[in-house]
């Protein structure tokens, strides 16, 4: 069953319903999370930076972006010379600049945070240089190599995907990207939360990317239905993996199956698609379950889409949690409730509807995480499963090479060396596809670089 047929399946019921909120509501609800600097503040803010030598920031960040240089040059008012420096090591720079946990990466080592406890906001002067490059600039900030005649197949217009597209169209490769979806840019246009990246700024983003020349996308091409990587192997002369991971994991609880039990991910997708916020249907009491990003978009937007109650609920403590703490700080001022150290047992229905759901305490014994045998109750008109999202090997089919090696997986997930390469001759892989996959859209940027640089220096022998 497909993604939009059981979202429309499972968001009815009786205390599920869209519309909940005036237009004025929705409008201030999903405005930009973090509003541009203007001129002036990019100004003062860039004026904090030590321009330390060693530079912490740059060693932090996944694409090892130059953040001291692209820094000093907003500081001297040459934003554009600072986008290009961004540019220079991640072209998806503008999006990094708005969803990156830079909490967590950048700003987390600066030396500012250490001393006083407030970073230079590294993340939002990047968005400042990288949106006056889309917003001042007709030109694109690469030119692009002398034609080789080589072809390079990407599978996923995703960061990861784009990026390795990007670089290698930069080295003068033609590049065909087969994307499954009817969109481009992954989980930047499909699962990021709509306060994160307003006015469409994803397609704006793969617009711009696409200037650099010879990339082709064709969307609406899935492999394994559409294609195998054999018959790609035979057509190109390279192939890039960069699919990310399409499966969301089970609960694995009795009532997983009702009517209003929803996999956040296609979710989160069919708001980020919607013309209009206040046809989306949402419950009145609304429970997620997961402790990472996800779950709290999903947590977050149901509560700015009307519904009265959301509570997180985690299994293990707050410090497990893969959301950063600025997340859930943002969560729980938004109304969110977060619950931890517990785990669904049973979801119980009323004809055939979710109308609660029951968990047992958890604790930590030695690192083994163990139930309690004391059960609590939420009552709920919708339930969320935000686990975390696993990779599906069976488009893969088996993948072997002529001399009978094959794509090997690591814990489900596709196994790379530190070039991206797979087990595969004249195949690699990146992005969350790739065992060790961090989740996040900077290091998918940096695995489509890293693959591109790998693949460049193959073809030219």
């Amino acid at each position: 069953m497909a993604s939009n047929e059981v979202a429309s399946k499972t968001l009815s019921g009786p205390d599920i319903a869209a519309g909940r909120l005036s237009d004025e509501d929705y409008d201030r609800n999903f405005a930009d999370l973090h509003p541009p600097l203007t001129e002036h503040e990019a100004f003062v803010e860039s004026d904090r930076c030590f321009f330390c030598y060693d530079a912490p920031c740059t060693i932090a960040c996944p694409t090892s972006i130059d953040i001291p240089m692209f820094i000093r040059e907003i500081s001297t008012g040459n934003p554009a010379g600072a986008a290009k420096t961004i540019f220079d090591e991640n072209i998806l720079g503008g999006m990094c600049a708005r969803v990156c946990p830079t909490e967590t990466l950048c700003e987390e080592a600066c030396v500012r945070m250490e001393s006083e406890g407030k970073p230079v906001r590294i993340g939002e002067l990047q968005r400042y240089a990288t949106d006056h490059w889309l917003e001042a600039q007709d030109a694109h900030p690469f030119t692009r190599a002398d034609a080789t005649g080589k072809r390079i197949a990407v599978v996923g217009a995703g960061p990861a995907g784009l990026a390795c597209a990007h670089r290698l169209a930069m080295h003068g490769h033609d590049v065909v990207i087969f994307e499954a979806k009817e969109k481009s840019g992954g989980l930047n246009e499909y699962g990021i939360a709509s306060y994160k990246t307003v006015d469409g700024f994803a397609q704006r983003e793969v617009e711009f990317l696409l200037e650099i020349g010879g990339i082709t996308i064709e969307t609406g091409k899935a492999l394994g239905r559409d294609f195998t990587v054999e018959e790609l192997q035979r057509d190109f002369d390279a192939v890039f993996l960069g699919m990310g991971l399409p499966g969301v994991n089970g609960l694995g609880v009795a009532g997983e199956d009702l009517n209003g039990v929803v996999d956040a991910v296609d979710y989160i997708a069919r708001l980020r698609q919607a013309d209009d916020l206040s046809s989306l249907p949402v419950g009145r009491r609304v429970v997620v379950i997961g402790g990472g990003m996800t779950a709290i978009d999903a947590a977050v937007q149901t509560k700015l889409l009307g519904a009265d109650e959301v509570t997180i609920v985690y299994r293990r403590g707050q410090e497990r949690m893969n959301a950063s703490g600025f997340e859930q700080e943002l969560a729980q001022t938004k109304g969110v409730l977060i619950r931890h150290w517990a785990k669904p047992v049973e979801i119980t229905d009323e004809d055939g509807h979710v109308r609660a759901i029951t968990f047992e305490r958890t604790r930590d014994e030695g690192g083994r995480l163990a139930g309690t045998g004391e059960t609590f109750t939420i009552e709920a008109d919708m339930v969320f499963k935000a686990i975390g999202q696993a990779f599906e090997p069976a488009p893969l089919n088996g993948s072997t090479g002529g001399d009978g090696a094959a794509i090997a997986l690591d814990g489900g997930r596709i196994r790379v060396d530190d070039e991206r390469r797979t087990a595969l001759t004249g195949v690699w892989a990146g992005g969350d596809c790739v065992a060790g996959g961090e989740d996040l859209t900077v290091a998918a940027v940096e695995d489509g670089k890293v693959a591109a640089e790998s693949i460049n220096r193959a073809l030219s022998g």
